[in-house]
């Protein structure tokens, strides 16, 4: 047996050294495989990608499995709070909307009450913005309504909310939007509760600023803008923005319009204000109405020297005795 074991030895190490030498050949065979510059030897290695590569997809199928497991798990994570999330909007818009039906309710109780007649000549027509001049000297948009809807230069635009600006050019089908942004915007308003009157001016910025207010004093930030109709281009009431100072101490407006999201505009088809020529009559004690002036001789509805002209009587100052 002790002599067994020495032949059993010098028989393994010589195996281990011929196996060893086998594999440091092959592995030098296959780094020159892959070094080598040469046409034949690339597409020697093309083949034995193809080969090789495309049957090691048994061994990648567990990874990958694991790999869409685990996304598909973050991805029903995200689906369930995106529906916890719309739950909660769903609910808020729920309260938002009983509010807006009680404030309508309200609203119309206030109107009856009131007896207010509303302008019916103050009507919209909704128009798609088109595109933007795209100019940092030039804030205005393009509209796909124009003379043949009936737009007229110089009406008021309103993204739904706020002021936008007016109609400043008007094609066949286009009409062009000047915003208050603009530098070539001027627009008188009424600041409120305080009711000083001011214009704003166009800068290019965000927020325009606010000139020629009556009292600065009057003002304070947050304060809400609307539109005077001073000038006859704007119906008044249109809400602007509300009062806001930068860092200046200037007061500009913060605009009620999203300049940012302009997608639809209504132009308000503003017919103008009806204006009173002739003054009345003068309301008398009593409830009699002053005769109206008699023409001079001569002009015309002068009644003629002949006719018999009726006496009035004088009234006392203290109105007309029992």
């Amino acid at each position: 047996m002790a002599k067994d074991r020495p032949q059993d030895e010098d028989y393994i190490t010589p195996l281990r050294r011929l196996i060893l030498s086998v594999i440091v050949l092959l592995l030098i065979g296959i780094f020159l495989v892959w070094r080598i510059d040469s046409p034949r030897v690339e597409r020697f290695r093309a083949e034995v990608i193809d080969r090789v590569v495309p049957s090691m997809d048994w061994a990648m199928a567990p990874v990958t499995g694991a790999v869409n497991l685990i996304r598909d798990f973050q991805s029903y994570q995200r689906i369930v709070e995106q529906n916890n999330e719309l739950r909660r909007e769903l609910q808020q818009m729920k309260a938002w909307k009983e509010a807006a039906l009680q404030l309508e309710q309200e609203n119309a109780r206030l109107l009856d009450l009131n007896n207010v007649q509303l302008d019916p000549r103050l009507t919209y027509i909704t128009g798609v913005v088109m595109a933007d001049s795209g100019s940092p000297y030039r804030q205005s948009v393009l509209l796909n309504i124009g003379a043949r809807d009936g737009i007229v230069d110089g009406w008021a635009a309103m993204d739904g909310i706020g002021l936008v600006g007016r109609i400043s050019g008007v094609g066949d089908k286009i009409s062009r939007v000047i915003l208050l942004t603009d530098t070539s915007s001027r627009m008188p308003v009424t600041i409120q509760p305080s009711g000083q009157t001011a214009m704003v001016m166009g800068d290019n910025t965000a927020a325009p600023a606010l000139d020629f207010i009556e009292d600065n004093d009057l003002v304070r930030p947050g304060d809400r803008v609307v539109s005077s109709g001073d000038g006859g281009v704007f119906p008044a009431g249109l809400l602007v923005g509300q009062v806001a100072e930068d860092k200046a101490g200037r007061l500009r407006v913060r605009l009620a319009a999203d300049y940012e999201r302009l997608e639809f505009l209504r132009v308000l088809r503003h017919l103008g204000t009806e204006h009173l020529t002739q003054p009345g009559g003068m309301i008398l004690p009593g409830g009699s109405a002053a005769l109206p002036p008699v023409p001079a001789p001569g002009q015309e509805g002068a009644p003629d020297a002949g006719t018999a002209q009726p006496e009035t009587l004088p009234l006392a100052a203290g109105g007309l005795d029992g």
